[in-house]
C-alpha cells in the first residue's frame, strides 16, 4: 500500500550521511519534530538525478528554507557511501542524504520500482514530500519516466 497524504511516516533504518562517516537514525526518530523536504532518487549518479533532481534542491535551498521548511533530505536505495560521494560531487551540503541500502523505506512506504532490466535491481521510485512532524501533508510521485512534479520547483509552488 502507498503511503498518502495524511499517513504517519514508517518507522524504519536509514544511513544518514555525515561529516565523519555513516550513523544509522531511525525514520521516526529524523522526521520527528520538525517540517523537511524528502525528495527520493532512483540512484546516485544516475542521469536525471544528477543533472537535474539533485541540484534543483542544491539551487532551492534556500528558498525552500524561507518557507518554513526546516530541513532537506534525498533518500534513495544506494549505500552510504555512494550516497556521501553523490553528495559531495553534487556540492549538496545543505541536503541530508539518507541511504536506503535495503530499499527498508522505499518499501515500506510503498514506492519501489523494478529496475532489474537496467541491472539495478528494487528502487526507489522518484518523489517528493513535504514531512511534518513525521505526517506527510505533500506527495508528489512521477510517472515512470517522468521528471515533473517531484522538482524543487513544485515542491515549492506547494509551500
Amino acid at each position: 500500500m502507498t503511503i498518502a497524504i495524511g499517513d504517519k511516516l514508517p518507522d524504519v533504518k536509514l544511513v544518514k550521511v555525515g561529516e565523519s562517516g555513516p550513523d544509522t537514525v531511525q525514520s521516526g526518530e529524523y522526521f520527528a519534530g520538525k517540517k523537511v523536504a524528502l525528495f527520493a532518487v532512483p540512484g546516485a549518479f544516475t542521469p536525471t538525478c544528477s543533472a537535474k533532481h539533485l541540484p534543483g534542491f542544491v539551487e532551492k535551498a534556500d528558498q525552500l528554507k524561507a518557507k518554513g521548511i526546516d530541513e532537506i533530505a534525498c533518500t534513495s536505495v544506494n549505500d552510504a557511501f555512494v550516497m556521501g560521494a553523490w553528495g559531495k560531487a553534487g556540492d549538496a551540503a545543505d541536503i541530508t542524504l539518507l541511504a536506503d541500502g535495503n530499499a527498508e523505506f522505499a518499501k515500506a512506504v510503498g514506492l519501489t520500482m523494478d529496475g532489474s532490466a537496467y541491472g539495478m535491481g528494487t528502487r526507489s521510485q522518484r518523489y517528493s514530500m513535504i514531512v511534518n512532524d513525521g505526517v506527510v501533508e505533500q506527495l508528489n510521485v512521477e510517472a515512470s519516466g517522468s521528471f515533473e512534479v517531484s522538482s524543487a520547483d513544485h515542491l515549492l509552488g506547494q509551500l
